[in-house]
C-alpha cells in the first residue's frame, strides 16, 4: 500500500522504492511526508500522530512502522 501510495499519489516510478531507499531520494520532502502520513492514516484507519519520520528514513522504515502501528 505504502508503495502504491508513493506511485500513484507522488509519481515515483516504482522500480526506485526498495526498502533501503531514503524518502527523500524520492523526493519526499517534510511537507510531502505529512500528506502521506494522512492518507496512509485514512486507507488503513491508524494513528501515526506519535510517528516521527524525517525524509532520511527509509522506505523499509515507513513499512515497518505503519505495519506496527496496524497490529497494535
Amino acid at each position: 500500500m505504502v508503495s502504491q501510495l508513493l506511485v500513484q499519489r507522488f509519481g515515483v516510478a516504482a522500480a526506485r522504492i526498495g526498502d533501503e531507499t531514503p524518502l527523500a531520494a524520492l523526493g519526499l520532502d517534510s511537507l510531502a511526508l505529512e500528506e502521506l502520513r494522512l492518507l496512509i492514516e485514512d486507507r488503513l484507519d491508524i494513528d501515526l500522530e506519535t510517528v516521527e519520520l524525517t525524509p532520511r528514513d527509509t522506505v523499509g522504515r515507513l513499512v515497518a512502522v505503519v505495519g506496527q502501528e496496524a497490529v497494535a
